[in-house]
């Protein structure tokens, strides 16, 4: 059991997910706040420790260990970490695009921005590491699934989990077409919503499209696109600007129908898929604009030290979270498509 990060923006992100009565609305809004709050950190230390203990596969309260290097200077004599002194340290490293004792919108985004591609990283280097029987730095599609028999490839069954399913996933982050995932195709491959690699974002915008497709005719109509998608997007969109901006259903539906056949098509429904299927990028942008909002007392859109240290709370919210909070984790090579 792993405790997850909730954070005041997911309850107002989220809530008209949390009441719909579509089971895969429901268990989709789940996982979104789980997986917010576990990967998108602020301070690389608090990530460097959870890591630790989930490769040890503890769920003690969060407290130095004695195997994450150079952590020891930044806990209390209670073993808690000293929140004040961690971003005293920190505010100067993110203090630089100018460094003028100020930290604006830009440089926090590109601060956790950054935490958020080594978290990416760091998972899909353990799970080269997992799968890599070889020791050639790749995985192949044989590692990587040694359960399918060459039978069941042959078969190439495309349903959800099947060989042909995960193959086409596995072909279309297969750049070189190698036959193997190098680092950069496995992250691709691990994380395609994070991806740039067009064949996983057509590929990623099919499948969302099916669950969205009630009358299996390729396309969304503006009743599915009301049952299934809008609410979604309306949660992100309210964050973005306020409610009274956020276009209505009609008015973004006819935005992406381009052709106005009165349907959105699985290209036009790219513009959306962000945040249909948002990952760590995108969640690394609503937590900073979280945060700015949050602590930005004089609203001059400027974090100062003291603005900061006077709600280090929000910025170190897993260490102040309710005990009883806890959720069960999938395993992460799975989290991706069990979402879909």
């Amino acid at each position: 059991m792993v405790k997850a990060m909730v954070y005041t923006f997911l309850a107002i992100a989220f809530i008209v997910l949390l009441l719909s009565p579509n089971k895969w609305h429901r268990h989709r809004s789940m996982s979104l706040n789980r997986r917010f709050g576990h990967k998108v950190s602020f301070d690389p230390l608090v990530s460097r420790i959870e890591r630790w203990k989930e490769d040890k596969g503890s769920n003690e309260k969060f407290t130095y260990v004695p195997e994450t290097e150079d952590a020891e200077e930044y806990f209390q004599d209670d073993g808690n970490l000293n929140t004040t002194l961690r971003l005293v340290i920190l505010f100067p490293l993110i203090d630089n695009a100018p460094k003028d004792g100020k930290i604006g919108a830009e440089e926090l985004g590109v601060w956790i921005t950054q935490q958020a591609v080594d978290r990416l990283r760091y998972r899909t280097d353990k799970m080269i590491s997992w799968h890599d029987k070889n020791g050639d730095g790749a995985i192949s599609f044989d590692e990587y699934l040694p359960h399918f028999t060459s039978k069941d490839i042959e078969q190439n069954s495309m349903g959800h989990g099947d060989a042909g399913w995960w193959m086409e996933q596995f072909k279309n982050a297969d750049v070189d077409s190698s036959g193997s995932l190098d680092f950069n195709e496995c992250n691709d491959f691990l994380h395609p919503e994070d991806s740039r690699n067009e064949e996983i974002l057509r590929w990623l915008s099919r499948e969302k499209m099916k669950h969205m497709d009630d009358d299996d005719d390729g396309k969304m109509n503006l009743d599915e696109f009301k049952r299934h998608a809008y609410e979604i997007y309306k949660s992100y969109a309210d964050f973005e600007n306020s409610p009274a901006l956020t276009p209505t259903a009609e008015e973004k539906f006819a935005e992406l129908d381009i052709d106005k056949d009165e349907k959105v098509c699985i290209e036009e429904l790219r513009p959306l898929l962000s945040y249909l299927h948002p990952g760590e990028l995108f969640y690394a942008k609503y937590f900073t604009r979280h945060l700015m909002r949050e602590a930005d007392d004089n609203k001059d859109g400027y974090l100062t030290l003291e603005e900061m240290l006077n709600h280090n709370s929000i910025f170190y919210n897993s260490l102040y979270e309710d005990d009883d909070e806890e959720y069960d984790y999938e395993d992460d090579e799975n989290d991706f498509h069990d979402d879909l």
